[in-house]
C-alpha cells in the first residue's frame, strides 16, 4: 500500500459523498417525507450517519495501530 490510510480513507469519501448525496436526494424528493416531522428525523439520521461512518474509519485506524504495536 503506497497511501496511508487517512489518504485512502479521503479518497474513498470524495467518491462515495457525492453518491451518497444522490441517494440522500432522490429519497428526500421523493415525496415519502410527507410532514415536517418526518423530514426532520430523516435529516436526523442522515447527516449525522454519513459522519458517524466517516469518523469510524479514523477510529478503526487508530485501533489498528494500537492492536499492531502491542504485537
Amino acid at each position: 500500500m503506497k497511501q496511508s490510510f487517512t489518504t485512502l480513507w479521503n479518497i474513498t469519501f470524495v467518491f462515495v459523498g457525492p453518491i451518497w448525496f444522490v441517494l440522500a436526494w432522490m429519497i428526500w424528493s421523493s415525496g415519502q417525507l410527507q410532514t415536517a416531522g418526518d423530514q426532520m428525523t430523516y435529516l436526523a439520521v442522515v447527516i449525522p450517519g454519513f459522519l458517524v461512518i466517516y469518523l469510524s474509519g479514523f477510529f478503526i485506524e487508530g485501533w489498528h495501530k494500537k492492536k499492531q504495536s502491542k504485537t
